[in-house]
This record gives C-alpha cells, sequence and structure tokens, in this order.
C-alpha cells in the first residue's frame, strides 16, 4: 500500500512540474513574438550569452571535429578500401557527421557549459532576491533572462553545428591526405554530390530545436529553486539530465520521421 501512495505521489508532482513546465515555455514563447519591441529585453545578455556559447565552445568544437573527422575517415579506408568501395567515405561523411554527430554533440557540449551557467546563474539570482528585485521594478524575468538567454543559445547552437560541419569535413580531408593525395576541390565536390536539401534541413532543425529545449529546460531549473542555495546544485544536476533526455529522444523522432517520410 506505501509503495503504491509513494508512486501515486511522485506521478502527481511529475505530472503538476510537467504542466508547469508547459506554462513557462508558453510564456516565454508569447514574449519571444514580441521580441524586439520588448525594451525589457536585455540585449547584453543576449550578446553575452551568443559569446559564452557559441565564442567561447570554438576549440572545443575544433577539437572535436577534427578528431571525428580524421577518424571517420581513417576507419572508412581501413574497412571500405579493402573492398575497393572507398568512394563510399564521402555517404558515411554526410550521414554520421552532418546529418546525425555534428548536432547531437553539439548539443551536449552546449548542455555541459551553457546549460549548467544558465541554470546555476538564475537558481543563485533567486536565493540572493535578485528575481524579487526585478519583479519590484516591473520587469518580467522570461523578457528579461529566458528569452534573451534561448535566443542566444539557438544562434549559438546553430552556428556552432555549421561550424562543427565544416571542421569535421577539412579535417576528413586532412586526414585523407596522409593515405593518399587528394585534390581539395575534388574532395568537397565528392561530398557535396553526396548531400542533399534534406540533410541540410534536418541539421538546421535539431539545432534550432535543441537549442529551445536547452534554455528552456535550463531556465526552468534555475527558477525552480526555492530559498535554500543548497538547492542550485541539485535543479542544475536535473537540468543537464532532463536537457540529455530531450536531446536525445528529439533526435530520434527526427531522424524516424525523416525516414518514414
Amino acid at each position: 500500500m506505501k509503495v503504491i501512495v509513494d508512486f501515486w505521489k511522485v506521478l502527481k508532482r511529475s505530472t503538476t512540474e510537467i504542466f508547469e513546465f508547459y506554462l513557462f515555455a508558453l510564456d516565454t514563447f508569447r514574449r519571444l513574438l514580441t521580441f524586439s519591441r520588448q525594451k525589457q529585453i536585455g540585449f547584453t545578455v543576449l550578446l553575452r550569452q551568443i559569446m559564452f556559447t557559441g565564442y567561447e565552445a570554438l576549440p572545443l568544437i575544433s577539437f572535436l571535429a577534427l578528431s571525428i573527422g580524421g577518424l571517420i575517415i581513417i576507419q572508412g579506408y581501413n574497412i571500405l578500401g579493402t573492398f575497393g568501395q572507398g568512394d563510399l567515405i564521402y555517404v558515411i561523411l554526410v550521414t554520421v557527421v552532418i546529418r546525425e554527430l555534428s548536432s547531437i554533440l553539439t548539443a551536449l557540449i552546449v548542455i555541459a557549459r551553457s546549460g549548467t551557467a544558465i541554470s546555476t546563474e538564475l537558481g543563485n539570482m533567486v536565493t540572493n532576491n535578485e528575481i524579487n528585485l526585478l519583479l519590484s521594478c516591473g520587469i518580467s524575468p522570461v523578457s528579461y533572462l529566458v528569452v534573451s538567454r534561448m535566443v542566444g543559445v539557438v544562434v549559438a547552437l546553430f552556428t556552432l553545428t555549421i561550424y562543427f560541419n565544416l571542421a569535421a569535413v577539412f579535417g576528413g580531408w586532412l586526414f585523407s591526405a596522409l593515405f593518399s593525395p587528394i585534390n581539395f576541390r575534388y574532395f568537397f565536390s565528392q561530398l557535396f554530390s553526396q548531400m542533399t536539401m534534406a540533410d541540410i534541413l534536418i541539421g538546421v532543425l535539431k539545432s534550432i530545436l535543441f537549442g529551445i529545449g536547452i534554455a528552456l529546460i535550463s531556465s526552468y531549473q534555475g527558477l525552480k529553486v526555492n530559498i535554500a542555495s543548497t538547492e542550485v546544485p541539485q535543479r542544475t544536476i536535473r537540468a543537464v539530465v532532463l536537457s540529455i533526455v530531450f536531446v536525445v529522444f528529439a533526435d530520434i523522432i527526427i531522424t524516424a520521421l525523416f525516414y518514414l517520410i
């Protein structure tokens, strides 16, 4: 009986939180529609978010993209070259890197860096009564803090995904030159011949959707902190876990819909 009662309490609490998050997301999107006309929007916050999420993550993104592009070329030539199917390496680069890995790996990096930072910063603002100060001044925390961060994360994630693709492809060409000299223009012409508009649209859709989800989940968890500062790391961990779950499930759904359609 106690197990049933505990399960019911957990289910009720989870349902309530999902509903609250739904209302929070609706309010954010409603304020996003009037983004350019709102004087409360913190454009300084927006620019700082883009700089932190995008520019400061470039070294890590560059290292991962070049490494993955090179590893795919090394493994691809090692396996496919045995069967005389070396040209399939371009198909693998498009399918594995451009369509899948670039968006999801970039999103995971953004979660680790920016998702934790957003949740922690907003949580500390709650405990320091800065959110109450904004409300007393007639400034909406959602307009001033959440909308600007969401736009910043989406712009940065979209740009980083494109950069990841370019760096990975360049890394692939760089490592392929170690096995056999190949013309730079020929390599990219072969690669682009295997790329379709659907590959580009899927990458764009994933980066935008991932950015929105990460920013909303991190902001919501940060603002859900009550008075105790000990809640900040707990909410940050929840933000990371829920963001990863969202990214993985969204990636699976989008990919599945692409193949079904």
